[in-house]
């Protein structure tokens, strides 16, 4: 990548694979976590459970989603 002959579209899904992986695993971090967990009222058991596997279902989702454009490409 340092030497600048990767095409912008594998760039791009090296971009987006980074992110999934942080999505992932931010929702401690997250102040959309706690805004939405206060705005719903939830707990901050339940909203945590449904918080981490939304996360890490769109991380995984995304990053494979990537694997395969990058395959392609």
């Amino acid at each position: 990548m340092a030497s600048g002959e990767t095409n912008p579209i594998s760039l791009a899904c090296i971009t987006v694979a980074i992110v999934a992986g942080a999505i992932t695993f931010s929702h401690v971090n997250d102040s959309g976590f706690w805004l939405v967990s206060w705005f719903l009222g939830l707990s901050t058991s339940l909203a945590l459970r449904t918080w981490s596997v939304l996360a890490t279902v769109i991380g995984f989702m995304a990053f494979g989603l990537v694997w395969i454009l990058y395959s392609v490409v």
